[in-house]
């Protein structure tokens, strides 16, 4: 049986990198790859690839993409307030549950 498993994450999230050469920059979730708890962020660990040539006449070149980063190696992030924080979920008199930065509660 093939589980899929939940992220407190989602697209278009502004996260900060907690681990890793990446730790201390923050940008935007494009991707959540939920099978493998990875994500991919917009600008971030940015990787090369060479590709050689297939074919006689034709020419190699190198590619750069996005690689994706472990979901444990960030937190959610405020730009607002300028912090990084675990999430709280809330429930609202009408029944609705919204997502809360853990740290904005504490300081109120």
């Amino acid at each position: 049986m093939n589980k899929k498993s939940s992220t407190y994450l989602k697209k278009g999230d502004t996260i900060q990198v907690i681990a890793g050469k990446e730790k201390g920059k923050t940008g935007e979730i494009a991707k959540i790859l939920l099978n493998k708890k990875q994500i991919v962020v917009s600008g971030l660990n940015i990787k090369k690839k060479h590709i050689k040539p297939k074919k006689e006449g034709e020419i190699g070149n190198i590619s750069q993409f996005e690689a994706p980063i472990s979901i444990s190696n960030v937190m959610l992030y405020s730009k607002e307030h300028n912090i990084r924080s675990r999430i709280v979920m809330q429930t609202n008199p009408d029944g609705t549950k919204t997502r809360i930065l853990k740290k904005l509660i504490n300081t109120n």
